[in-house]
């Protein structure tokens, strides 16, 4: 670490202390050149997860991306400790993988398969926004099942 004071490199650490939330080290160094004291902090360097729209813009993955989910599920009878669940299932499966930028289909069919095992509707509701022409031919086929169910 370069001395703040005189610009030398060698130092010792007197002591090194967690920050008060954890995320953090604090650590009190020493210049061996003109000996006087400074202060460091270490923390870990954070890579944000990107999300690639469909259009091929870029956003960084943040727990307001759930707003989707939570307006899917507002008229139906889905408990919100379920849907927060689901939402922590996501982010553990996103932050367990080896990708920093993840496409929005996959999330997307992920979340669906989760919601289907609560409650067949909103799926329904958080479909339709994305529609493309193949997928309005999956939507179409999933509805027919839906009332073939009901």
């Amino acid at each position: 670490m370069k001395c703040p004071f005189c610009a030398q490199i060698d130092d010792k650490v007197i002591d090194s202390r967690e920050g008060r939330i954890g995320d953090t080290i604090r650590r009190r160094r020493e210049c061996l050149k003109c000996g006087r004291r400074f202060t460091t902090y270490e923390r870990i360097d954070e890579i944000p997860y990107m999300v690639i729209k469909k259009d091929g813009r870029r956003e960084r993955l943040t727990s307001e991306n759930s707003t989707g989910l939570l307006k899917a599920c507002e008229k139906r009878p889905v408990a919100t400790p379920k849907l927060e669940a689901i939402v922590d299932e996501i982010e553990g499966v996103v932050q367990e993988s080896t990708e920093r930028e993840l496409t929005t289909t996959g999330n997307r069919r992920d979340i669906m398969h989760r919601l289907k095992k609560l409650d067949k509707s909103p799926t329904c509701d958080l479909h339709p926004c994305t529609w493309t022409s193949r997928t309005c031919r999956n939507s179409m086929s999933e509805l027919k099942n839906l009332l073939r169910i009901a």
